[in-house]
Order: C-alpha cells, then sequence, then structure tokens
C-alpha cells in the first residue's frame, strides 16, 4: 500500500461512513506507508460523495433560523457539508499533485484526517436530533473552486485553503455567537464542536499558507501577485468582514497581509 493510491481509494468512496473509516485507518497507519512522489493517477469525473445532499445554486439554498430546530439543524448540516467536502479537497491534493515533498504529501494526509473527524462530530450531533447528512440540500461552491485548479498546485494553496478554508476563521465566532444566544442545550453543545473545529482549522490554513509559499519561492514567484492573479482569473470571493485577525496571524497570515484584508479585502502584500 503506497499513501497517494490510499488518498486516492478514500476519495473515490462516496458513502460518508465508509469515507470516513477509510481515511482514519489510512491516516493512523500513514507513517507505515510509503509515498511515491512521482507517480501521476487518472483522476475520477468527480469525487467520491453519496446521492444526498441534493446541490443546488448558492442563491437557492434556503435561510432558516437557528432558533428552531430545523434551523439550528440546517445551520450545523451546511458546516457538516463543508466538514465532507474538505475531507475531499485534502484527499484531493494528496493524491493529484506529484513531484511534491514528501511532507508536503502527510500534511495533507493529517488534514483528511481531523476534517473527517470533524464532519463525524458534526454528523453525530445531526443523528442525535433525528436528522442525518443529506436532510438539506447543500450547494458545490467549494468544490468548483477544487476544480477550477485541479491543473496548479500554487493555484490551489492560493485559493482554497488561504481563501474559502479562511473564510472558516472569520465565520465560526459569528456562528457561535449566533449559537450563544439561542442558549438551548443542542446550540451550545454544537459550540463546543465548533470550538474544536476552528482550533484545528487555524493548522489547515497554515498548512496551506506554508506551502503556498514555498512553491512561489521554488519557482520564483512572487506571492503577493500570483495571488492577486489567481484570485482575479478563478473569481475567489472576498473574504467579508469582520476578519478573525487573531486566528488568521496564527495561520500564518503577515501582519502586511491582514493589514491589507482590513483595508481593500484582498491579500494584496
Amino acid at each position: 500500500m503506497e499513501l497517494r493510491h490510499c488518498a486516492l481509494q478514500a476519495f473515490e468512496i462516496c458513502d460518508p461512513a465508509r469515507k470516513v473509516l477509510a481515511v482514519q485507518q489510512w491516516a493512523s497507519q500513514q507513517f507505515a506507508l510509503g509515498v511515491d512522489r512521482q507517480r501521476t493517477f487518472e483522476a475520477p469525473k468527480n469525487p467520491g460523495r453519496p446521492a444526498l445532499p441534493q446541490l443546488i445554486d448558492p442563491k437557492e439554498v434556503p435561510r432558516r433560523s437557528p432558533f428552531t430546530g430545523d434551523g439550528h439543524a440546517a445551520l450545523m448540516h451546511s458546516i457538516a457539508h463543508i466538514e465532507f467536502n474538505a475531507i475531499n479537497l485534502a484527499l484531493d491534493a494528496v493524491w493529484r499533485f506529484a513531484d511534491m515533498p514528501e511532507s508536503y504529501y502527510r500534511d495533507w494526509m493529517q488534514v483528511a484526517l481531523e476534517e473527517s473527524q470533524h464532519f463525524q462530530a458534526l454528523h453525530t450531533h445531526l443523528q442525535h436530533y433525528g436528522y442525518s447528512y443529506g436532510s438539506f440540500p447543500a450547494h458545490d461552491g467549494l468544490w468548483t473552486m477544487c476544480e477550477n485548479t485541479r491543473h496548479d498546485v500554487v493555484a490551489r494553496m492560493a485559493l482554497v485553503p488561504r481563501t474559502l478554508e479562511a473564510r472558516g476563521l472569520d465565520a465560526t465566532p459569528l456562528i457561535q455567537a449566533k449559537l450563544h444566544k439561542v442558549g438551548t442545550p443542542q446550540a451550545l453543545e454544537a459550540c463546543n464542536i465548533l470550538d474544536t473545529i476552528l482550533r484545528e482549522e487555524v493548522g489547515h490554513v497554515a498548512i496551506g499558507n506554508r506551502w503556498f509559499h514555498w512553491l512561489c519561492q521554488k519557482s520564483g514567484l512572487d506571492a503577493a501577485s500570483f495571488y492577486a492573479q489567481a484570485a482575479l482569473r478563478h473569481a475567489a470571493p472576498r473574504p467579508n468582514p469582520p476578519f478573525n485577525l487573531v486566528a488568521r496571524k496564527l495561520a500564518g497570515f503577515s501582519e502586511d497581509e491582514l493589514l491589507a484584508l482590513q483595508t481593500s479585502g484582498r491579500m494584496q502584500v
């Protein structure tokens, strides 16, 4: 068994429970697995995912109040959907891009493991209250950016962990504030799950930052210019304030990047 091939096998599994099990099994054994850095794989047409949730346009996803049972479940379901996609994103980073250092592949396999644990915790929470993954429609925005950057590992590191996943660092405290306002036992239980997710997502964004700058240095690219061009080319969404500056700094964003973010909504320097 070889780590990148194992990642591809897990990537292709559609059933969430089986995918989680495979990721956790292979990630826990990853240091007993070799890494073939040169191998290229035939890309599947789509990541492995279940028939549900139904994927719809982001503008069509219904808005619900977190003060209702359905609304709370829909909110947690939307986060679970992000975490399920994040499992596939991390696995994709492992199997898709050849000729990276061995530590790159092991970093992203560890991310896949933690994303699987996040999804598992959220899904268990949903099931406790009579729902499951697939109970609500969802959108495919996160995977769309992954698909757009499938031929360019530098753009992938720039726009997925450093942009889309970093937005989660900003959004999570706002979600937790809403849940604290709701104040029910299930809302407070969800806040505890989000505490763990936020803490570990800082590490995931940091991994993206580290490999983005490594790749830019290796290829002689100016990181700021490349990021600005890639964000424009792939229509990356602008981060919305308020920004979680503490978490972003912990995740490796520089003071200049954070200042530019606050003044323009783009990390220009």
